[in-house]
């Protein structure tokens, strides 16, 4: 949980306000709002029946998976007959205290409806922004790989076997539950920091090859956005709940040398699943922060973007994330398409917004550290090395406000 004393923000509400517009530059958007734009969206292919199935018999591991099969059935409801993607942002808590007693409210990022890695690595950008812009230094992203419901059913075996090796050393309240919920016994054993923990089964030992490689995706976007990263067997949630990978930003306590958890998130495709009519891809991060003062969210007003940022091919993708953030620490507002994988489709989204400017990194840029600046009106461009880029939008008055807006992608 973030401790509004760890930070340079005076109460939750100071903190959520920062945190909303860093979440807005990317295109997140509030929660009600992407339910709607979803619904509008024209019914394109038939997903079949939808699920009867309920959250009552789901194996709920950790305290945070609770309120997200409620938030599962109604991105699913509301997905159920498009194909439309969509980034959310909602509150939570308020009415709930954190493990430490502490009264807790958390800010949740959604994406739903994209299968690649880029899902994963956004959320991680964006939440590593927010946590920085709040003035913590020493952060600590974690990660781990589950695997598919495959993979992760041979680890629960033999972590259930694991188990029944070490029951007496288990303590006698957690004993039942071994039985029925291995992995929630697990959890509850690293939270406790049980001895037999350091020797149990490791989840990413069970991955198959095509999971290695998604995983290697994931971890690629973060190498090239300079995010450092450990890989924890610790990260863990129940396997209703979550597939491939989960993850966890912490920081350092300052008065006990120990970690204090700021978020976690993971890929919940087998929550959302659940209740939709077809397989809906979906992931999720969930920043807790303690509650003090005000809650109310102050959203800033400003010019909408002339610029929209557009890549091409896989390369280009994995060098935008941190070309975007440089571009936000500037205070430079883009349009940008990350999740869309055609070019047609990102140049068609431009167009509609009417953008003056479009910025352009297809493979060759992306090897050679440029990004070609094109004037809609004149289909004119430059290629600008990457590190003179923000002086060059602000030189030829591209720029026209500095004020970072609340953006809607």
């Amino acid at each position: 949980m973030i401790r509004l004393k760890d930070t340079i923000h005076q109460s939750t509400s100071s903190f959520l306000s920062s945190a909303v517009r860093v979440a807005e530059y990317y295109g997140f958007v509030p929660f009600e709002e992407a339910l709607e734009s979803v619904r509008e969206v024209r019914v394109r292919t038939p997903r079949g029946e939808p699920s009867k199935r309920g959250d009552s018999e789901i194996m709920f591991a950790r305290r945070e998976e609770r309120p997200l099969a409620v938030i599962a059935r109604r991105c699913a409801i509301s997905a159920e007959s498009t194909d439309a993607a969509f980034l959310a942002w909602r509150t939570g808590g308020g009415t709930w205290r954190h493990r430490s007693g502490m009264p807790a409210l958390t800010l949740e990022l959604h994406i739903v409806g994209i299968s690649s890695a880029i899902a994963e690595a956004l959320l991680i950008v964006v939440t590593d922004a927010i946590t920085a812009e709040a003035g913590i230094e020493q952060r600590i992203l974690s990660i781990n790989n589950i695997g598919s419901i495959e993979s992760s059913n041979r680890y629960i075996r033999d972590v259930s076997m694991y188990l029944r090796k070490h029951i007496e050393s288990i303590s006698p309240t957690l004993r039942p539950r071994a039985a029925l919920d291995p992995m929630g016994t697990l959890v509850q054993l690293i939270e406790r920091g049980h001895p037999a923990v350091s020797r149990a089964p490791q989840a990413m030992e069970y991955l198959t090859e095509d999971e290695r490689r998604r995983f290697w995706e994931i971890l690629e976007y973060l190498e090239i956005a300079g995010l450092p990263y450990e890989l924890s067997p610790h990260v863990l949630g129940s396997r209703d709940c979550w597939s491939h990978s989960l993850y966890e930003i912490s920081a350092i306590d300052n008065e006990t040398g120990g970690r204090i958890t700021l978020a976690f998130g993971g890929r919940y495709d087998p929550l959302t699943s659940r209740f939709a009519r077809a397989p809906l891809p979906s992931v999720m991060i969930s920043i807790t922060c303690e509650m003090r003062g005000r809650v109310h969210i102050k959203q800033k007003s400003g010019e909408q973007p002339g610029i929209y940022f557009a890549h091409l091919g896989s390369e280009a993708r994995r060098r935008a994330l941190p070309v975007l953030e440089n571009l936000r620490k500037e205070g430079i507002p883009v349009y940008q398409g990350l999740l869309h994988e055609r070019i047609g489709d990102q140049m068609a989204l431009a167009h509609k917004r009417s953008v003056p400017y479009i910025l352009i990194m297809g493979h060759k840029e992306a090897v050679e550290g440029t990004m070609l600046v094109r004037e809609t009106a004149t289909n004119s461009q430059e290629a600008v090395p990457l590190p003179e880029l923000t002086n060059y939008l602000k030189r030829r008055r591209i720029v026209t406000d500095l004020q970072v807006p609340s953006l809607r992608n």
